[in-house]
Parts: structure tokens; sequence; C-alpha cells
């Protein structure tokens, strides 16, 4: 479930059955930022991105390496977020890792002016 916490900023609740449904601190989704999918708060991280680090075999210290700019807590409230919402980041991730499909895109996409 999605609930408002401003007009910009969507706070991210997993969508559970039962009552004991937890919020992500460091999770949210905000139009137009990555295609609405759910970030690292006040970045422009994806969950995608860090779930795809995981799935490399990239341990947390790995990721911080490589995301220099994120906490410890950050990737794990993100990778909490992913293994609470699996099928959902396992198909972002495998929509954005399909290059036939971004090619189509790129040859679709109007050319802009310079």
């Amino acid at each position: 479930m999605i609930t408002k916490d401003s007009p910009k900023r969507i706070v991210v609740k997993p969508r559970r059955k039962n009552s004991r449904q937890p919020s992500y601190p460091h999770i949210e989704r905000k139009t137009g930022v990555v295609g609405g999918e759910p970030v690292v708060s006040g970045t422009r991280t994806s969950v995608r991105a860090i779930a795809g680090y995981y799935q490399m075999g990239k341990t947390v210290d790995e990721i911080l390496g490589l995301l220099s700019h994120l906490t410890h807590a950050q990737v794990h409230a993100a990778l909490t977020y992913y293994f609470d919402n699996k099928n959902e980041i396992d198909k972002l991730i495998k929509e954005n890792s399909d290059y036939e499909r971004w090619e189509r895109m790129a040859l679709t996409r109007p050319k802009q002016g310079r």
C-alpha cells in the first residue's frame, strides 16, 4: 500500500494482508524519479540497483564501496524492501536488463535538438 506523505513524497509500505505492515523509512517513491520506482530516500539510487548488486553476489560492504553515498541502514532497508517485494523488484531488474527493449526505446525516442 502506498500512502501520501506530502504532495511530492510517497512513503512506501508493503502490500500485506495482515495488520502488521512494516514501513520502510529509508525507501520512497517519487513521481518523476527513476520512473516512480522505489528508491533510497533523498537519492536517485533504486532498490532495483541495490538488489541487482546483491544478486551478483556483492555483500553490503561491497555495495557500500560502490555506492559510497549510502549508509548501512539505507542498504539494509533497500534489501529488506527487496525481499518483501521480490516479485516486483525482480520484474524491474529483468525489464531494465533487456538489451532489445532498450534498443527499441532508443530507436523510437524522438531526437532532441541541440
